[in-house]
């Protein structure tokens, strides 16, 4: 056994301070849902303050892991009761999903009647499909149900996927105007998108009424709620393991969602919009609301450069971005598109070892990036001041956009065809 007379024992037992307090740093906001992971780690707390009075000299280590543990407040659940959930709504948010965070979700019929289930964000297609099984029974209608249903997602162009019961975690990974369908598998040729998903309505009066500025700023503040929630792990969670092993990618998955809606929100407003003039005028309102989102060092849509920085594997963003100090909020898209390219790059082990420098270079530091609030950055603006603050808030965040490509095509045909 080791005792302070063992020469040794101090550096190792400092090695392994150093490594528990770099991982609970690390994992702290993912622990709780590990119940395996969060018993080791509190056995492991109890042997090291048994020896705390004979290593003086790690004072300090040991304090700072009396601290995570109790922010962590590590959950045994033989000792400790489970925390009482609270049911969040799924979109927007201004707090870390985690998966068993609970929530409600409409999962409508072939005749596009629908029931409202409550259930965990990581819940399993066979778990939901539990839940709608149970509903439908209570309904007159459906007390005699015998087929078993699936589960389709059905997107606003008309494209159908079956999931798979054992898949997880589907909410999260819905498109914008994608819903969820439960029905028998018979039936599912004949699902068609929600009557909403496919008319055409008039560009959204809001966004002419609200100036550039109010909107870019209201842009900004939603955006940073988005992305300080997204943990580092989410990204390595979502290029490591692939559609199909992925667990803890909640945060992620809505804020590469809004970026897809943004895009979709500027083609959807101009091609909605039958006068040329007007058309101009909301292009130069675009590219406004892109500099003065800038400005405020939010990168996420990237309006301005969408059109040529592509094909020069965004040359123009990457040099803006190589220039701004923390905090920002940077172009997620890209992120994991050079993660991606050092993952499929770079072998993970080596000879049998783990291939150490592939995992602790990342291109991009997301940390670094929040470690400052965004308060300062932003112009001095209430954003709850009035009603009409609150309706442009409420417009920013929930914003109606058609992204069938087909749909949008035709738009575009018929505004093209009408100015020859």
């Amino acid at each position: 056994p080791e005792g302070p007379w063992d020469s040794d024992a101090l550096p190792r037992k400092r090695a392994v301070l150093t490594v528990l307090l770099h991982f609970l740093e690390t994992y702290k906001g993912l622990l709780q849902e590990e119940e395996s992971a969060g018993k080791v780690i509190k056995d492991l707390y109890l042997l090291i303050m048994k020896d705390a009075s004979l290593y003086p000299e790690l004072e300090d280590e040991i304090l700072r892991l009396h601290q995570l543990v109790e922010t962590v407040e590590l959950k045994v659940p033989e000792e400790t009761p489970p925390p009482s959930k609270q049911v969040k709504p799924l979109f927007p948010t201004r707090v870390a999903f985690r998966g068993s965070d609970e929530i409600f979700c409409r999962v409508y019929m072939p005749d596009h009647s629908y029931v409202t289930i409550r259930s965990r964000l990581s819940a399993s297609v066979q778990d939901i499909l539990a839940a709608v099984t149970e509903k439908l029974q209570y309904s007159e209608e459906q007390s005699a149900r015998e087929e078993a249903l699936a589960l389709v997602v059905v997107a606003s162009s008309g494209e159908k996927a079956l999931l798979q019961p054992n898949e997880e975690c589907v909410f999260t990974t819905l498109g914008i105007n994608s819903h969820l369908f439960a029905c028998t598998k018979d039936a599912i040729e004949s699902l068609v998108p929600l009557p909403e998903e496919i008319q055409i309505s008039p560009g959204d009066a809001e966004f002419h009424r609200v100036e550039a500025e109010e909107i870019a700023n209201h842009m900004t503040a939603f955006h940073w709620e988005l992305f300080r929630c997204v943990h580092e792990l989410e990204f390595v969670d979502y290029v490591f393991h692939g559609e199909r092993g992925r667990r803890e990618t909640a945060n992620l998955e809505l804020l590469l969602q809004r970026c897809s809606e943004v895009q979709h929100w500027v083609a959807t407003e101009i091609l909605l919009c039958e006068s040329l003039g007007k058309r101009a005028h909301l292009l130069k309102k675009f590219i406004k609301i892109a500099a003065i989102c800038k400005q405020n060092q939010d990168m996420l849509s990237r309006l301005r450069l969408t059109w040529e920085d592509p094909c020069r594997n965004h040359k123009a963003y990457r040099e803006v971005l190589s220039k701004m100090n923390p905090p920002l909020i940077p172009f997620v898209p890209l992120i994991l598109k050079d993660l991606t390219f050092v993952h499929e790059g770079s072998k993970t082990l080596l000879d049998g070892l783990v291939n150490v420098e592939k995992l602790v270079s990342p291109p991009y530091p997301p940390a670094s990036w929040r470690k400052r609030p965004l308060d300062p950055i932003l112009p001095s603006l209430d954003l709850e001041a009035s009603p009409s603050q609150l309706q442009t808030k409420a417009y920013v965040r929930q914003l109606q956009v058609i992204d069938n490509q087909n749909l949008l095509f035709e738009l575009s045909y018929k505004l093209e065809a009408s100015s020859q």
